[in-house]
Order: C-alpha cells, then structure tokens, then sequence
C-alpha cells in the first residue's frame, strides 16, 4: 500500500572512506537515487533527509586551512548551510535524472532549512560533539579556545578538538513551504545535516553554532507532515542487540515499549545507533497504531518496506 514516507539517509551515503571529492560524491548520489527511486513508481510519497557530519567536516577544514584575519573561518551554522546545498545539488539531480530515466514525471526541489533548538537546552551547557582539526596539543588546543571563544575536548585518545552542543530539535522554519511543495507533487530534499540550528529571539531567528542529529530531525519532519512511516537508513541491515557478543541477536518486528526497555538497559551506542532508535520511538509514540518506523540499510529498502529485513518499529 502506498503511504507518506520521511527517509533518513546517513551522510556515509554519499561520501565513502577516502573518496570525498565531489565527483565521487555525486556518483554514490546516483547510486542513491536508483534505490530510492523505485519506491516512488510503487506510488509512496517520498521526503528525504540527509545527514552531513563527513562532508560539513571537510567544509570546517577547509575554512580553518584559510583562517586569517582578511578571511576568517565561517561560523559552524553557515558550514552546515553549504552542505546542505551541495548535498541537495547532488541528491536532486541524481534522483531527477533517475526519475527520467524511469518514465516518472516529477520535480525535486532542495529546501535549504533552519531548525528551531531551545537556547535553553541543556546541551549548551555541555558542548559535546567534536568538530574540526586536531590540534597539536592541549596547549595549543586551549589557546586557540581561548582566542576564539569556544570548548576543547580531549577526543577519544585521539587528541584534542573543538566540541559544540548538540541540541534537541523542536520545530521547522520551513514547514509552510515544505508542505505546499508536498502537497503540489514534489519530492523534497529538507532538514539537511538535520538543519541550520537556529533559536528564536526578539529580532526573529539566529543562527548557532551547533550540530542537530538528522535522525532526531527527520523524526520531526516525519511528524510534521504526518508520514506513516519513518525509514533510517544506515550500515546494517537490522538493529542488533548483544552487539559483538557470542549471543549478538538481530532485532525484526519490536515495540515501542521493548525498544525502550534496550534503551534503558544500554544495549546501544550512545554515538551510533541510540539516536536512530530514540528518534524512531519519539515519531511513533505520538500516535500509536498509525505509525512505523524502519531501521535498516539503502541497498535493502525496498525489502525493508515489504517487511522482509531490517528492524520495524510500531
């Protein structure tokens, strides 16, 4: 049966280890689109986000290499603004060639979208994602902090980053548009890289550097437009519990209520798969017995909707 689908595609999708050119870029986009495009000529109504995190990085480090006083580094807000635009460029005109190709006459459209966080989330009280270069070492890592009025962090045993908050999600600027192109027949590509964090003040909306999980926001999105489905697509197939362990158990058909029960139980890792799945329960909680939400990966989607793979929460 044909519904409203939201997609959450990983940045990984487009960008490969060691091939972030955007030649190579545009080649998995195309790769993308030839398994996306399919569910479309199945009838299902399509809106896709993407995450950022590999190609707004590249961005940051490109700033960083021309630093100067003349050309100073861009602000994190409007990095993620780039990505999203390059990234919409590349899905938009692989999926429209694709649809072509297939007899499907539709338009896509790339909405470049700012996402509204609480400047009181407590996130901001403890930067925690870490962006940008390495430094050479704390020293010089704190220095640079100070001079330039951010939080450094020691990565991982990796060395010393910046780290920035990391925000909660609440609404979406760009909803009234979004929906009118909806509703008109478009594919849209929004909430890129989970959108241009953005908090609201007297003047009216303000950038901030910050990152959105796009997992959490395509859950928003999902909600917004009431999809009946919410597809997160990853490097697996299925959510596994016990994971690299003798008893590792792939999860297919759970509930709201047994995926919370891993959550709390920390079945999960906290950088990986727990947002996927919080995001996956906060869409079908809100209206229990309309909603799905599908954890799996690209090349299996159209099984995965078929409920023959991948993890389906309801």
């Amino acid at each position: 049966m044909a519904s409203r689908i939201v997609i959450a595609l990983g940045g990984n999708a487009l960008q490969k280890q060691g091939e972030a050119s955007a030649i190579d870029q545009q080649k998995e986009a195309v790769q993308t689109a030839r398994q996306l495009v399919p569910l479309i000529a199945q009838g299902h109504q399509i809106v896709i986000v993407h995450g950022n995190g590999p190609q707004v990085g590249d961005i940051l480090l490109h700033e960083e290499a021309i630093n100067t006083s003349e050309n100073p580094t861009m602000p994190l807000d409007s990095c993620g603004a780039m990505s999203q635009g390059s990234i919409g460029y590349w899905l938009q005109q692989a999926i429209g060639n694709e649809l072509k190709k297939q007899g499907i006459d539709m338009p896509v459209a790339t909405v470049l979208t700012q996402t509204v966080v609480d400047s009181a989330d407590v996130a901001f009280q403890n930067p925690s994602k870490p962006i940008g270069p390495f430094y050479a070492s704390e020293s010089e890592a704190r220095t640079a902090a100070e001079a330039r009025k951010f939080v450094v962090k020691e990565d991982s045993g990796r060395g010393w980053r910046r780290v920035v908050p990391s925000p909660m999600p609440k609404s979406i600027v760009e909803k009234p548009v979004i929906e009118e192109l909806i509703n008109k027949g478009y594919l849209v590509i929004a909430a890129g890289g989970g959108g241009v964090p953005v908090v609201e003040t007297d003047d009216g909306f303000k950038g901030v550097e910050a990152v959105i999980d796009k997992d959490m926001s395509a859950a928003v999105m999902a909600d917004m437009i009431d999809a009946e489905t919410l597809i997160i697509l990853t490097s697996v197939d299925a959510v596994t519990i016990h994971f690299r362990k003798p008893d590792e158990t792939a999860l297919h058909r759970v509930t709201v209520e047994e995926m919370q029960h891993y959550c709390d139980t920390q079945e999960f890792g906290a950088g990986s798969m727990m947002p996927k799945v919080l995001a996956s329960i906060a869409f079908v909680q809100k209206k229990r017995g309309r909603r799905k939400t599908i954890i799996g990966s690209l090349d299996k989607v159209q099984q995965s909707i078929a409920g023959e793979t991948g993890t389906i929460i309801s």
